[in-house]
């Protein structure tokens, strides 16, 4: 390594200390809860709260129906299609493909491995905890793996985040850049309440979702702010053209 390219490599260490002690705060923080939330879980000691919650949003005549018209079971259904692998694989594909022809191929690499890995993380969990789905109110959607953490909401996390982070990067307005953020967070977020409505995981399983979920996206947004280039390698020469001018 040259000293020019060591003192470039330096500098952007040390850019943003401040927001990166922050970041590694918030990780050991999310850490804490996930690790106190999974024993919580494995303890039976959450059970209670679940089921408070799932019962009530359930006809307290029927708990087959769900509280609410019959077009919010629809929109439900719908929505919870958006946390499935399909859509998250198609979802990931184009935006790995739109980020390749914008010749950001570093970036590109790192959105779609950052995502796969992730997903293998949310199955990993699911092993390790072997929880069974909640029985206290009929499922509305079938279902048939293991329960804690929530697939959806862990992988739609993972997903939205990881994607919306890194997207937002290679965006030139702070707007456009909260608004991909925001969108991602609101998906997410809706995700992992659709699940809780039609009965199939226990609030616990979403809330272990979301926290691991976000946990990664905010690991691999630390590591590409460090170490991986937002610029395509044109835009990069351009400015430095610019610069030496």
């Amino acid at each position: 390594m040259t000293e020019v390219q060591r003192r470039s490599f330096l500098t952007r260490l040390t850019a943003y200390e401040p927001l990166t002690l922050i970041t590694l705060a918030s990780i050991a923080g999310g850490l804490f809860v996930l690790q106190r939330l999974t024993s919580e879980v494995l303890e039976g000691e959450t059970f209670r709260f679940d089921e408070v919650i799932l019962l009530a949003l359930r006809r307290a005549d029927d708990l087959a129906v769900p509280i609410g018209p019959d077009w919010l079971t629809h929109a439900v259904d719908d929505i919870t299609a958006l946390g499935g692998i399909t859509v998250l694989s198609l979802l990931t594909a184009l935006i790995t493909i739109y980020l390749l022809f914008d010749r950001r191929w570093p970036i590109a690499i790192f959105v779609f491995s950052s995502v796969l890995t992730g997903w293998l993380a949310s199955a990993t969990l699911k092993i390790l905890v072997a929880r069974p789905r909640p029985d206290i109110v009929p499922h509305l959607v079938e279902v048939s793996d293991l329960s804690f953490p929530s697939g959806h909401a862990m992988v739609s996390a993972v997903t939205y985040l990881t994607l919306g982070a890194l997207v937002a990067r290679t965006q030139r307005y702070p707007s456009t850049r909260i608004f991909v953020m925001g969108a991602g967070v609101f998906l997410a977020v809706i995700v992992g309440l659709s699940r809780i409505y039609l009965g199939v995981h226990y609030p616990t399983d979403v809330l272990a979702g979301w926290c691991a979920g976000a946990l990664w996206a905010l690991g691999c947004w630390l590591i590409s702010k460090r170490f991986v280039p937002s610029r395509a390698p044109d835009d990069a020469q351009t400015i430095a053209n610019g610069n030496g001018a």
